[in-house]
């Protein structure tokens, strides 16, 4: 059931693609094309004053104009460039262009469906907000004194940007379109640590001034911390008391209490439109219920194995209280739980040479989930320059579970991929810099699978852990539809991922209000690797000894983050040119040597 749902999802309604001619020229089409993405990607850019690029850019001067008049300029400025794209015939554009008009229309159509439903009136939820994109801001690399002035303008836009998201967030409330009370408990805290910081050296946003760059003269620092300082105390600390009020009194006591999407407003439609954006095909809620509960049998009868082999007596639920309980399984203090995720990553990088021809410039690094922001963040995050570990909560935190987890958030998980796709310098800057979450996710997931070839998981409770995570990935199917379509509860939920995983209970719960608040995210992680491990079966299948896995997952990885249908097509690709390795030429040579 499992492949024939999800071939048919993935292939439907795709587009031919044959290989590109080397070095053809561009057609007229191509041209109207490329002008059309470049000049709305540069809009796209400036509107929403961000950089969507190198990770060393510099910071925009602003933050957005979120009001409903600038919601509404978007919308018409999507769907005219939707017109025009319907206005390019397909058969007129080179291969290569249809490849990236197929990721293009869809992030079009991702960025129109956004503002049709009015997503930006529910500008937070349990797992990210807009308050806590300064975390990450405050935290980045400032390489010179513009960094800093630019820092130091955002802070004073704060006020007005705030002012906008609360219009915003009203005009939510109003009509019923809210994340969930129950997923909202306690949120509020992050916005209260800033207004209870006795000074501006107390707050979050002090970070960059601590330790600034020697290349700034010092009476030039001198100024940048004064005006900062003035700034944070003047006007950030006051915009931050005026949410935590308006959160505390309005916001979290009339959001809604119903925890389905499809209950919300037009629910079934944004519900299905969610499901489009991050899991990229056209299956429906009860298809994807029905395939998680098939994955989740599947996955219970291997996990049933593996405990025969612990040597443990009992039964399967014993032997999840048994994981969740023996202090011998978690990690006595946070470095130990940090060192075991360094170690592994470097165990891991002795492997990568036979898996994978091409590997990235750029390196990551490790470090803590931040303390403001640790107690409502998952067991971890990873990121082309960091990988992210949670050590919050020590007795959540089992280390039968950090091979996988750290095969998914760092290498070859998601620091190797978005790195590789950052260094796709002949790629469109729209398929380098935006994240589609059932490619990026569905890789990561892969990417634990992978480490069973890669002899990573040494002991059958590393194994259980490897399990853990997909079953974890594969409930998702199970709960975001349960949640969203069939109307279960936060308990029910709960339970489900209680009774099928040895996940800690701090995680599970962490984990289902991400789900209540983020209506299909969930999905794509558990299709998007399904959709990758068919990929490679199908190569295998028809390379025979042809079938060289560095080149697979060179080929995967080229292609920037794309829609699952055009990852299918583009592995149909790879089989018709005999497996053919995506590197350069040069590269490969040198690789390789004489």
């Amino acid at each position: 059931m499992r492949a024939g749902i999800l071939a048919g999802a993935v292939m439907a309604g795709l587009l031919a693609t044959t290989a590109p001619a080397a070095f053809a020229a561009p057609t007229a089409a191509d041209t109207a094309f490329k002008a059309l993405y470049e000049k709305e990607w540069a809009w796209r850019q400036e509107e929403l004053a961000r950089s969507d690029g190198p990770e060393d850019d510099t910071l925009a001067p602003r933050l957005p104009h979120v009001d409903a008049a600038s919601q509404e300029k978007r919308l018409a400025y999507w769907r005219d460039v939707r017109k025009r794209l319907d206005g390019i015939a397909l058969k007129d554009l080179s291969p290569e262009q249809r490849v990236n008009y197929q990721v293009y229309r869809d992030q079009i159509d991702v960025l129109i469906n956004q503002q049709r439903f009015h997503e930006y009136e529910k500008p937070f939820n349990s797992d990210s907000s807009f308050w806590s994109n300064f975390n990450y801001k405050a935290r980045r690399t400032f390489i010179g004194a513009k960094d800093y002035e630019n820092y130091i303008s955002q802070l004073r836009d704060i006020p007005r940007y705030f002012g906008e998201q609360q219009v915003n967030m009203r005009a939510g409330l109003k009509r019923g379109f809210t994340p969930p009370k129950a997923t909202l408990v306690g949120r509020e805290v992050s916005v209260s640590a800033t207004v209870d910081a006795k000074s501006a050296e107390d707050t979050l946003f002090w970070e960059p001034f601590k330790k600034m760059p020697a290349s700034i003269p010092a009476e030039q620092q001198a100024a940048l911390k004064a005006e900062a300082k003035r700034t944070i105390e003047g006007e950030v600390k006051p915009a931050y008391a005026t949410l935590l009020t308006f959160l505390r009194e309005e916001y979290i006591p009339g959001a809604t209490d119903t925890l389905a999407a499809e209950a919300l407003p037009d629910g079934k439609a944004y519900y299905q439109a969610q499901i489009k954006e991050f899991a990229t095909v056209d299956l429906t809620p009860e298809q994807i219920h029905q395939l998680g509960l098939s994955e989740v049998a599947k996955i219970r009868a291997q996990m049933e194995e593996v405990r025969k082999e612990t040597g443990f007596a009992g039964d399967l639920p014993a032997f999840f209280a048994y994981l969740r309980s023996d202090p011998k399984f978690y990690p006595k203090t946070e470095q130990e739980l940090l060192n075991t995720g360094a170690w592994i990553s470097k165990r891991v990088d002795g492997k990568l040479g036979a898996y994978f021809g091409w590997l990235p410039r750029s390196r990551f690094t490790i470090i803590p989930v931040p303390p403001d922001m640790a107690p409502f963040y998952t067991s971890a995050r990873g990121g082309k320059s960091a990988y992210l570990i949670n050590t919050y909560n020590l007795p959540s935190r089992p280390l039968y579970n950090m091979t996988a987890l750290t095969l998914h958030e760092s290498a070859p998980g998601h620091s190797l991929q978005g790195a590789l796709a950052e260094e796709q310098s002949g790629l469109p800057d729209f398929r380098r810099y935006v994240y589609i979450s059932a490619f990026g996710e569905g890789w990561a997931l892969y990417c634990e699978y992978l480490g069973l070839e890669m002899g990573m998981y040494d002991t059958p409770y590393d194994r259980f852990g490897y399990l853990t995570f997909q079953m974890w990935r594969a409930a998702r199917l199970v709960v975001d539809t349960g949640i969203h379509h069939k109307g279960w509860t936060r308990a029910q939920a709960i339970q489900f991922l209680h009774d099928n995983t040895a996940l800690s209970d701090h995680d599970i719960e962490i984990e289902v209000d991400r789900y209540i608040s983020w209506p299909g995210q969930a999905v794509s992680y558990y299709l998007g690797m399904l959709a990758i491990k068919d990929a490679r079966v199908r190569a295998e299948k028809a390379l025979g000894p042809k079938f060289d896995i560095r080149a697979f997952h060179d080929t995967v990885l080229s292609m920037g983050s794309v829609p699952l249908p055009v990852l299918q097509a583009r592995i149909d690709q790879f089989i018709a040119e005999g497996g053919r390795d995506p590197m350069p030429v040069d590269f490969q040579k040198e690789k390789k040597g004489p």
